[in-house]
């Protein structure tokens, strides 16, 4: 333990010290995070309602495709019956019609509303517990603005939320946002420095698409679905919460391959420890609509040895790391479980490795202008021959 816990200490030092890192980052150290591996509020009585005369699908059990089944099995009626007697349940669960989770998400994020403004006024509270609640009330007003589309919300911990920019029904291109550290509900939408939450960086992307591409309809999910590490402290270091969160992820995709349609497998765009949970889940990525892309950028590392090892699903894209990314300083290496291995941008790590010109700083990669928003952009529209390769790297589209 004494070795393990001098080892984070290392490399969280290294970080800072190579390239002053945390600050960089705006992070510090910090305690351990909870992972959020269980079903939402209400399930347990969800399990026991019989009132429609069968079994309802099990929440910590059932596949997206029995969920659909059971889902297109109901009246009208019954459907919304259940939306209001259980929003969080129907709102979370993948393989639902998407206007039912949007309904029963907007539900939930109103329920919440009420709980936080109270404890916003309760005077018996902290005044630090009461400036939470009226922060956590300020982003819930903003994402019940009408005609957000919140496909996943859960308020336990720190909140977990996903939101879809676009029409995912009808998009002829999907793709999923799958951000990093210090990512919550609190983070989600950040209107001062907007690419700092995942809402900012899908809307960005999708943005990005219809200006290289206007006739395609495509749709960008937001997916803050998981416990992210806060700040470089052991969380940062380590892949437990990414391991908590990959079959989270894995049912996601699971559900759009029964709720949406696109002419081509849903593509990732993973950022920094993002990039863990990707680099574990992708094994288990099976699209039927073909080989799923997966573009990595301000990768601390994936925790597999190289792109092989991700499975023959995926088709991993690596962002060449730009000058003023303070990621760059933390150790790519696997210690005692410390560490997330090899550098995915490295030359034997076997990943198309993508420009990123003119993008500056950790968050920087999808700025408008640069090079790397461009490559994300061209991916998502299988626009493969316009991909920039980086200057070290000149194998974006072989084997294409």
């Amino acid at each position: 333990m004494r070795f393990r816990r001098t080892l984070i200490a290392a490399m969280v030092s290294f970080t800072v010290l190579a390239g002053t890192g945390a600050a960089a980052a705006g992070a510090a150290v910090s305690d351990e995070q909870i992972a959020i591996t269980t079903p939402p509020a209400g399930s347990k009585a969800w399990t026991q309602d019989h009132s429609l005369g069968r079994d309802l699908p099990n929440p910590a059990k059932a596949t997206a495709t029995e969920v659909a089944a059971f889902f297109a099995s109901l009246t009208r009626a019954q459907q919304q019956r259940l939306v209001h007697a259980y929003p969080l349940v129907v709102g979370n669960f993948d393989g639902a019609p998407l206007a039912l989770r949007y309904q029963a998400n907007a539900i939930a994020m109103e329920q919440e509303l009420a709980t936080q403004k109270a404890r916003a006024a309760d005077t018996s509270l902290s005044a630090g517990d009461r400036a939470t609640a009226a922060g956590r009330a300020g982003i819930l007003n903003t994402l019940l603005t009408p005609g957000r589309q919140i496909l996943a919300f859960d308020p336990r911990g720190r909140g977990l939320v996903a939101e879809v920019f676009g029409n995912l029904s009808t998009a002829q291109r999907v793709s999923v946002v799958v951000p990093g550290s210090d990512m919550d509900l609190a983070h989600f939408v950040r209107t001062d420095q907007p690419l700092k939450g995942a809402a900012g960086m899908a809307e960005a992307l999708r943005a990005e698409e219809a200006k290289v591409s206007p006739d395609t309809s495509t749709a960008v999910i937001a997916w803050s679905g998981y416990v992210t590490p806060v700040g470089l402290g052991a969380d940062a270091a380590t892949a437990r919460l990414a391991e908590a969160a990959a079959p989270r992820l894995e049912s996601l995709l699971d559900g759009l391959k029964i709720t949406s349609h696109p002419e081509t497998a849903p593509s990732l765009y993973c950022h920094s420890y993002g990039s863990v949970v990707c680099g574990i889940a992708a094994p288990k990525i099976d699209a039927p609509q073909g080989v799923t892309d997966m573009v990595v950028f301000g990768s601390p590392g994936m925790d597999v040895p190289d792109a092989a090892a991700l499975g023959t699903g995926v088709r991993l894209w690596a962002t060449a790391r730009n000058p003023g990314d303070w990621i760059g300083n933390v150790p790519y290496l696997e210690v005692a479980g410390l560490g997330h291995g090899a550098d995915p941008t490295s030359t034997d790590f076997g990943s198309r490795v993508i420009a990123s010109t003119g993008a500056s700083g950790h968050n920087g990669y999808l700025s408008p202008g640069t090079a790397s928003l461009r490559n994300f952009a061209d991916i998502a529209l299988d626009r493969y021959a316009d991909v920039v390769c980086s200057n070290n790297n000149g194998g974006c589209i072989s084997g294409l």
